[in-house]
């Protein structure tokens, strides 16, 4: 889609956000069609550009970097130096929305906290995300993915009773709380078109974790606050029963979601499930109905298995990896990988925004830009 058609053309976004969580969000608020000017420090910029992961770099950036900051301008300035935060302040008297994830206290020290912002632009949207809010004990400590995964009990609910802490795989609080934060963006955004004002917008990623799992959170306490307790194999939620969960097959894994557990024996040929007829049998013995079921699909191939529960409408599916998933036609059909380009010619594959609005996907071509590398074209545009 062309950019002057996307929603949000014409919306200027000022980022002075670092690592993965804010930046998500002003991702996001690009690829509907804003321009974001990403503010970095002189000579390191924002810091997960050497960020590295699994030892990989591309055009010699990090690959988290290059993904989350596609679609953005770079512009360096030192906010410690009066004649640089003017030029940003000038920035910022055009623009429609600030963001940043400083931990409390940074943004009043580097004057861009939200006072200050209000007094130069009265009208703009000020989005701010921290670890843990900005009052408490735990305010200053470091917001990071993992920490948070495990203090708001996230790492308890994967993998089977007995297992100990099993952490999500992804920077899934990064991006939950980054996806908070475009919301409140976004609500704003309409408000002030509306009705002409700004607001402030703060997310902490502990609320987005928490909030995250309201359904379990809501479980434990109409089950009188007692611990959480997972299957002791299978498992793949810690409060449904029989047969949710992944099961190995002969030549692979298959994942089932819910199902009558009587129904499923008779479909699958397994006379030992036909007993339990009781709906609450299902999470009581859930743990010995899943390891009859267990030992029986490793019987077969997961192919087999699909053709026999597909048509009878079980909710069911291959367990598959990326390469796969990337191989097959429902996949490909989707155009989920984009080629972008940077400014030194440099291409590289990513995923595109998983909005599409009127039958378009909301595409861009432009990578991340090398640190600065647009300071010249937004001095000589906004007169800095």
């Amino acid at each position: 889609m062309d950019t002057k058609n996307k929603p949000l053309s014409g919306t200027l976004v000022i980022d002075f956000s670092q690592y993965l969580s804010a930046p998500s969000a002003s991702l996001r608020l690009a690829d509907l069609g804003a321009r974001v000017i990403k503010i970095e420090q002189p000579e390191k910029g924002d810091l997960s550009r050497e960020l590295i992961f699994s030892n990989l770099t591309v055009n010699r950036q990090s690959t988290m970097f290059m993904a989350v900051n596609r679609n953005k301008q770079s512009y360096v300035a030192s906010l410690k130096i009066n004649e640089e935060r003017r030029k940003v302040y000038k920035l910022i008297e055009r623009a429609d929305v600030v963001i940043h994830n400083f931990r409390p206290g940074v943004a009043e020290r580097l004057g861009i906290d939200y006072e200050t912002i209000k007094g130069i632009n009265s009208k703009i949207i000020y989005a701010e995300l921290s670890g843990y809010g900005k009052e408490g004990v735990w305010k200053d400590k470091p917001g990071l993915d993992l920490l948070i995964q495990s203090i708001s009990g996230l790492t308890q609910l994967n993998g089977n009773d007995g297992a100990g802490p099993v952490p999500i795989g992804l920077a899934v609080v990064d991006i939950l709380s980054g996806a908070h934060l475009c919301q409140g963006i976004l609500a704003c955004l309409y408000r002030k078109i509306t009705t002409g004002e700004g607001g402030r917008v703060e997310v902490s990623m502990l609320e987005s974790a928490l909030e995250y799992q309201f359904e379990s959170i809501t479980a434990f306490f109409r089950d009188g606050g007692e611990p959480t307790i997972r299957p002791k194999n299978n498992s793949a939620h810690a409060y449904l029963g029989a047969p949710y969960g992944i099961y190995p097959t002969l030549n692979g894994f298959i994942a089932l979601a819910m199902g009558q557990i009587p129904h499923l024996g008779e479909l699958l040929g397994c006379d030992a499930l036909l007993p339990y007829t009781k709906v609450d049998e299902w999470f009581t013995k859930r743990d010995e109905i899943k390891n009859i079921l267990g030992q029986h699909l490793s019987s077969k191939n997961t192919a087999d298995w699909l053709a026999v529960l597909e048509p009878a409408d079980i909710w069911c599916a291959e367990v598959m990896d990326w390469k796969t998933l990337f191989d097959t036609e429902a996949f490909k059909i989707l155009e989920m990988i984009q080629e972008v380009n940077m400014g030194d010619g440099f291409s590289y594959n990513t995923t595109r925004c998983p909005i599409s609005i009127n039958d378009e996907f909301l595409t861009s071509e432009k990578g991340c830009a090398e640190l600065g590398e647009d300071n010249q074209e937004i001095q000589e545009e906004f007169t800095l």
